[in-house]
């Protein structure tokens, strides 16, 4: 039995020195294109240049990511099948109750978050308000007469938006479109007055007076728009913000995955690095795999709480 157990720990210290010794995948669960894709190809190029291995891009878009996430979770366990998961796939879709082929506590072997990709609270020019608090008074004395838009109901944007309404006991009105362009084109119009939007979808917006952002939904302020106040700055508690991060199917070598934290944590750490991820909008960052176990159940928690309390169910969100 010693001798089964001497060989079965040789054999996974030799794959785990000579890892990797062939070419990775990496799952994307979006189709090209957006900040996701782009956080997957530039992790992608810096991890082929340390490995001295392709790590080639399988973009898996579809249901919401959850294909992709699905894929993830039923791929071979060795290390050579990585998924970068989002909170989306991870955390919203399984807070709303969508059947999934996957659990996202139980299916994975967390490796590191990435990125954070923060939302903004973004208005009409129209509106008088250029802060949280300012925004809230105005919505205070306004109650149902302003409209939030939202790329569908269930998305993390509209789920800021109702954590906005219970925390800062506004009565504001939800307006769900079929994606980010058509709600961010109706908030350029003045049909709607506010949406939380991704910091790359505004950035452009912002610089032409098409759009005005107050706060950031990050809990500290971010690099890409420094002068914006957190909105937990006024409302304390505030956390709307996406993340992504490495993860492998469950039963990977933990010292696999202890190897490509280590790997990819190097990489987001060097400020070239850095600074591409930051002209697209979001923050890198690092974890360790617990610290991105405990943001998942954390923040399964807390999302569960505010869709819930918003009566937001999956038949709503189709």
């Amino acid at each position: 039995m010693l001798l089964v157990f001497a060989f079965l720990a040789s054999n996974v210290q030799a794959q785990t020195t000579n890892y990797p010794n062939k070419p990775v995948r990496l799952i994307v669960p979006y189709p090209p294109g957006g900040s996701v894709d782009f956080t997957g190809r530039e992790l992608a190029a810096k991890l082929s240049e340390v490995w001295g291995q392709q790590v080639v891009l399988d973009n898996r878009g579809g249901a919401g990511s959850t294909l992709g996430h699905g894929l993830g979770a039923k791929a071979t366990p060795d290390g050579y099948t990585l998924l970068l998961g989002t909170s989306a796939g991870l955390v919203v879709s399984p807070a709303l109750g969508s059947k999934l082929s996957y659990d996202s506590l139980k299916d994975y072997a967390p490796i590191g978050l990435a990125v954070y990709a923060p939302f903004a609270l973004t208005l009409h020019p129209g509106v008088p308000a250029n802060s949280t608090k300012e925004f809230i008074d105005y919505a205070k004395a306004n109650p149902g007469k302003i409209n939030f838009s939202s790329p569908g109901t269930g998305t993390p944007n509209h789920l800021g938006g109702e954590l906005l309404k219970a925390l800062g006991g506004i009565n504001i009105v939800h307006v769900p479109y079929k994606g980010g362009g058509p709600a961010l084109v109706d908030l350029i119009s003045g049909q709607v007055q506010m949406t939380f939007s991704g910091v790359p979808q505004i950035l452009q917006h912002l610089k032409a007076g098409r759009l005005k952002a107050v706060a950031i939904g990050h809990p500290t302020r971010i690099k890409s728009l420094p002068e914006l106040p957190p909105v937990a700055d006024t409302l304390p508690g505030f956390n709307n913000t996406s993340w992504y991060g490495l993860l492998a199917p469950v039963g990977t070598p933990a010292a696999i995955v202890n190897r490509i934290n280590a790997d990819m944590n190097k990489v987001l750490a060097s400020p070239e690095f850095g600074q591409r991820l930051l002209l697209q909008g979001v923050e890198p960052v690092t974890s360790t795999p617990q610290g991105m176990r405990d943001m998942v159940a954390n923040e399964l928690a807390r999302w569960r709480k505010v869709i819930k309390d918003a009566g937001i169910s999956v038949e709503t969100a189709q």
